[in-house]
């Protein structure tokens, strides 16, 4: 096991190839994230998590699962969960019915990708719904503040009851600007002030329930020309001194265009990482660059190691114990027991 694992890999196909495991087992690999494309059955996804497990136990494995458009497994089984929108909809008829319902989906959200030994999921969005953004849209609980933040720490309740880990996500908030950071580099122009006094407040509020946030690459001018999830300013100062937040950072996905440029200059896979890394963040996400003979994938690894062995980098073992901390702890039912278990009738009932 490595001092610090911080690099979370994905692979090609449905089955792991030895290319794969060599670099699932890179001691600098802490875990994966699975893709429908990794998809084709319970039974496959179950077996593929089992091989994962064989190449090192410690390894996370992650899955992108919030429910409505965001939820990679959706058949052979898998409850169709209502985005995160319902459940604020349902706050304005009935806010405690909403915050039972909230339960009820994280319950299920977890302990249907436990089943599969399926180990987190990057859920809850605490973006607020500003109705600018079509990539959070619907994925937002709530424009309120305090909405969202109540129907996030329930459904992170239910995750809790599965043994799942939570994910508040971007941090400081991505739901006021249009821009998809997919695709290019959002900016929200907006004062430190006012985005803690609307976006970020959930953070604060949940520093005690959250496990882990993910930054937005999303440009805060005023506060500082770096975007958030390579900003010391905004992962040190703010979310965890200002904050209290005391879990693991992961960045957002080093492919996506809003993590390519730093400061107007093209850089590559690694210096993201390592800037990523200085920053505050405790792990860092590749995505879909496996894909072919996922080049890219090697050079990270090498290019973090190398950074290591040169000095540039250090591994954090504090950073470390918050990747471990993710881990469930107990054994999961399996599928058919789980069907039956009346706590999962009663969530089944229970949502919106």
């Amino acid at each position: 096991m490595s001092d610090h694992a911080p690099l979370i890999l994905d692979i090609a196909g449905t089955t792991l190839t030895d290319t794969d495991r060599a670099r699932l087992a890179h001691p600098l690999t802490g875990g994966m994230i699975l893709f429908a494309r990794n998809w084709q059955n319970r039974q496959q996804l179950t077996a593929l998590c089992a091989e994962i497990k064989e190449v090192r136990e410690d390894l996370l494995i992650c899955v992108d699962h919030e429910g409505g458009r965001v939820q990679r497994f959706r058949t052979d089984g898998f409850t169709h969960l209502p985005p995160m929108r319902t459940l604020g909809e349902l706050w304005m008829r009935d806010a405690l019915a909403a915050t039972n319902a909230a339960t009820a989906a994280g319950y299920v959200l977890g302990a249907e990708l436990r089943a599969c030994g399926v180990d987190f999921s990057f859920t809850p969005v605490l973006d607020l719904d500003w109705g600018e953004s079509g990539v959070i849209g619907d994925r937002a609980f709530h424009r309120d503040a305090r909405v969202a933040a109540l129907l996030a720490k329930s459904l992170m309740h239910g995750l809790l009851q599965a043994g799942v880990a939570n994910c508040g996500k971007h941090f400081p908030g991505h739901g006021f600007v249009k821009a998809d950071s997919h695709t290019e580099i959002p900016v929200d122009d907006r004062s430190l002030k006012a985005i803690l006094a609307e976006d970020a407040a959930p953070y604060g509020w949940l520093n005690t329930t959250l496990t882990s946030v993910m930054p937005a690459h999303v440009i805060y001018p005023k506060v500082d020309r770096l975007p958030a999830g390579f900003s010391a300013r905004w992962l040190q100062a703010v979310l965890r001194d200002r904050l209290g937040f005391a879990g693991a950072i992961f960045s957002d996905d080093l492919s996506m265009e809003g993590a390519r440029r730093i400061e107007g200059r093209e850089v590559s896979y690694t210096e993201a990482a390592l800037v990523a890394l200085k920053a505050g963040c405790d792990m860092v996400l590749l995505c879909n660059q496996s894909v072919g003979e996922g080049r890219p994938v090697d050079e990270l690894l090498d290019g973090l190691a190398e950074a290591q062995v040169k000095g540039a980098w250090a591994p954090d073992p504090v950073s470390e114990q918050r990747r471990l901390a993710l881990l469930p702890v107990g054994a999961a039912p399996e599928w058919g027991d789980l069907m039956v278990q009346p706590r999962y009738m009663q969530a089944l009932r229970t949502l919106p």
